[in-house]
């Protein structure tokens, strides 16, 4: 079975950095799509960033410039750098894969993805 781990998340203060990982296992990450989102209680889930199989790569307005994601390739890992964090950053992020090739339009849509890792709290105060 195919399963995606993240880990990573924490407590920081405004202004702070953090880095996620997302560990697949039974899934090549280089082989199709990969994609971070997050959401916040009451709040609806948003794209944060993904990355293509062709190393194409979106980020959700509220993210760009600030965040970078990333794949290790030997590793079968996803990561993402955060920095600068704000309050409204503050969410339970989720890591989340394809299987199946997507084109780079599409990285930011949800329904692109099919496997879901159970997401780790990021919080920010």
């Amino acid at each position: 079975d195919v399963q995606l781990v993240e880990s990573g998340g924490g407590s920081v203060q405004a202004g702070g950095s953090l880095r996620l990982s997302c560990a697949a296992s039974g899934y090549t990450a280089n082989r199709f799509c990969m994609a971070w989102f997050r959401q916040a209680p009451g709040k609806e889930r948003e794209a944060v960033a993904g990355i293509g199989n062709d190393g194409s790569i979106r980020y959700g307005d509220a993210v760009n410039g600030r965040f970078t994601i990333s794949k290790d390739i030997d590793a079968d890992t996803l990561s993402l750098q955060m920095t600068n964090l704000k309050t409204e950053d503050d969410a339970m992020y989720y890591c989340a894969a394809s299987s199946t090739r997507c084109w780079p339009s599409a990285l930011l849509d949800g329904t692109t993805y099919n496997i879901w890792g159970r997401g780790t709290q990021v919080t920010v105060s």
